[in-house]
């Protein structure tokens, strides 16, 4: 009997239909030589630092760094149950192999070794690895299983990764939050990609417009621009001179240019189209494409590569001869597809670019999900594009004479359109306006009259630059630490296709950056937590090299443990350098927002503030918290809310005649109150009034 784990439970089912194993069982399938159960996301993972020592659970800065002498795993809360029928199903004596079918990435691998290690199993491990969920890729990937040790520095490059932002996390964040005496999330990618947001707010913000004008001049289809001008009048004066009177095109500089088409999807150019022409966030793009894999219509979407292994040239030529016919909301003219600038081995690593699957001849698109349907219809026509022909133009670059004062004109005329033409419709399609494009002029006629013009001047103003969106911080964390590289050199960047839109997320719900429509911004706690930290921890030049460092790891080039060693050194120097901080320094993180008490700690008596997700004591030593999320209150349907806190701290207990039983849903009359132990969380009883 061979035993398959899947990651996640739709991922198994899709399996098992394919291999045979269609009996349901509790937590697995079974038939054919085959079970077939699964994971859910992450069952085990690393300990807690207080699993290593009770006095853990308290901030100290004496107790730092918090370096594991030999790391802990546990099984995760919530997970207990179906981890359990996994290790049964490891150790039965009919289960002779365990195939490894985990999504194929190194997420997929951790998730699969640390079950794997957790359970004790010692049996063979096989590795499935696929791209795509149609049944034709998962037969071949069943027929071309290989062994699961050549997967074992993708592992070690998981682990390492996992175990550098544990060392980062706890003691970069337990370090400033003594310090500073507020809750600070400090994160090994989190903080630079913060840093960055910080740095461009700061050039947006400090920017000091300048004021300048310009003459411009018009007649039928000709439009050419003067000089920038400081002065209004200087300005007016050449309006005066050129209204009404002629003008001849005294220079042209033609060029013939070509624009390749674009490079089909990896994740990252997928979630920043996604943002820019949809509005979607990175993680909204992620969840759609995730479905859109499961629902067997794309190819693994977690990719970093842009390209088609060149085995691949006869699955791209069928899958353009589909598109072409099934594509409604585009009506393509004159494609001709050219699938081998697509195709491209050596640059492929554990995935190809996304693309959709034939899967899609079967599947009524429109019947999708909103987002769903969307991402299939770009990823679709980024097909297209990226196997039509080349977009060429003619550019004409030139002086424009009129009264003897110069004026400058751009303009083109295309003689192929190419992809350009899918890319046009499928922004009408979306109801999008087209990227601004250069003014198209019918004819150059050289020293030929136009006129009479017409002239007016127009006041500009020096931009700054603009704030991030998503798209382009995806951009600039994709890019990060690549400035110095050659162009034939490997790539660093910060954090990965598959964590970006996680890192983004994360900075928002722990209050460091907010969402401005589309603009990311930092919030005052994000701009004074950059401030106060040192280069080592926010510098996303640092961060890329360790990134790069963690994809050497997995390709077996460089070692796990120097890379850690490596970080353990510099978190030592940190916390040795960084031992104390004023109390104006403290307070830089209530300036200009000034904070409401609301009522004293019960443990420790010092002021108790509303935060992110909580309401918590100002002494981060005391640890006292009421949480927003709290259950009992929830199962009794009340809120945590500011009022019913500050009713708690001043008697200790409220009073409700309206609480709600969760077994019968009838309201009863009780008194909750706060029984609080002095450490841990906080709990609540009931007291019930006496008849």
């Amino acid at each position: 009997m061979r035993l398959v784990i899947a990651e996640k439970p739709s991922v198994a089912m899709a399996l098992a239909s394919v291999i045979g194993a269609r009996s349901r069982r509790d937590g697995f399938m079974e038939g054919n030589g085959y079970l077939v159960s699964w994971c859910v996301g992450h069952l085990v993972g690393l300990c807690d630092a207080a699993d290593y020592d009770e006095r853990y659970r308290k901030w100290n800065y004496d107790d730092l760094p918090i370096i594991p002498e030999k790391w802990k795993k546990k099984i995760l809360e919530g997970t207990k149950k179906q981890f359990g029928i996994l290790q049964t199903l490891m150790n039965r004596n009919d289960v002779t192999e365990v195939i490894c079918g985990t999504d194929a990435g190194r997420e997929g691998e951790l998730i699969f070794r640390l079950v794997y290690e957790q359970a004790g199993c010692r049996k063979p491990v096989k590795r499935l690895w696929i791209s795509s969920m149609e049944e034709k890729a998962i037969r071949e990937g069943f027929q071309n299983l290989k062994d699961g040790s050549c997967y074992d520095d993708l592992y070690r490059s998981a682990l390492c990764r996992a175990q550098a932002d544990w060392l980062v996390g706890i003691n970069g964040s337990r370090l400033f939050s003594v310090l500073y005496n507020k809750n600070l999330k400090v994160g090994r990618v989190q903080t630079p990609t913060l840093a960055m947001i910080v740095e461009r707010n700061q050039k947006v913000t400090g920017f000091k417009k300048e004021q300048y004008f310009e003459a411009h001049l018009f007649c039928r289809d000709l439009e050419a621009v003067s000089d920038r001008m400081n002065s209004l009048e200087e300005a007016e004066q050449l309006v005066k001179q050129c209204q009404g009177k002629r003008c001849q095109i005294i220079r042209d500089e033609e060029q013939t240019k070509t624009v390749q088409p674009p490079k089909l999807y990896d994740l990252t150019t997928l979630q920043r189209d996604a943002n820019r022409i949809l509005g979607y966030t990175a993680q909204e793009t992620l969840d759609a494409a995730q479905s859109l894999y499961e629902e067997k219509l794309i190819t693994y979407p977690r990719t970093d590569s842009q390209y088609l292994s060149d085995d691949m040239e006869q699955t791209a030529e069928e899958l353009a001869e589909l598109l072409d016919g099934d594509m409604d909301f585009l009506e393509l003219e004159d494609y001709e597809p050219a699938v081998d600038r697509t195709l491209n081995s050596s640059k492929v690593s554990d995935h190809h670019a996304i693309i959709p699957t034939s899967q899609i001849r079967a599947t009524d698109q429109k019947a999708l999900k909103t987002k769903e349907r969307n991402i299939l219809y770009l990823i679709e026509s980024r097909f297209l594009m990226a196997t039509s022909r080349a977009y060429i133009y003619e550019s004409h670059k030139c002086e424009v004479q009129c009264e003897g004062i110069l004026f400058h004109m751009l303009s083109h005329r295309i003689r192929q359109e190419g992809f350009k033409a899918i890319e046009r419709k499928m922004y009408l399609f979306f109801g999008k306006k087209l990227p601004e494009e250069i003014h198209q002029m019918a004819e150059i006629r050289l020293l030929e009259d136009y006129g009479p013009c017409r002239a007016e001047v127009q006041e500009k103003w020096t931009q700054p630059p603009r704030q991030f969106t998503e798209d382009t911080l995806l951009q600039a964390m994709e890019r990060a630490g690549n400035e110095d590289l050659a162009e034939d050199t490997e790539k660093k960047g910060i954090g990965t296709p598959a964590t970006r839109a996680g890192i983004i997320e994360k900075l928002i719900s722990s209050g460091f950056v907010s969402r401005d429509k589309k603009n990311l911004v930092p919030t005052n706690d994000g701009n004074v937590l950059i401030t106060i930290l040192p280069d080592e921890i926010k510098s996303p030049a640092m961060t890329a090299q360790w990134e790069m460092q963690l994809n050497q790891i997995a390709r077996g080039e460089a070692d796990a443990g120097g890379f850690l060693q490596g970080i353990i050194r510099m978190l030592k120097e940190l916390i040795s350098r960084y031992s104390g901080v004023s109390e104006k320094q403290k307070e830089q993180f209530s300036h200009g927002t000034k904070k409401e008490s609301l009522g004293s700690c019960p443990r420790c008596g010092r002021p108790v503030y509303e935060g992110q997700k909580n309401f918590y004591c100002s002494d981060r030593k005391c640890q006292f918290a009421l949480w927003k999320n709290d259950r009992f209150f929830e199962s009794q349907g009340k809120k945590m809310d500011a009022l019913t806190v500050k009713k708690l701290l001043a008697k200790g207990k409220i009073h409700y005649k309206d609480l709600r039983s969760q077994k019968t849903g009838r309201t009863y009359e009780a008194t909750v109150v706060m029984a609080d132990s002095g450490e841990g969380y906080v709990k609540f009883n009931l007291e019930f009034p006496q008849r």
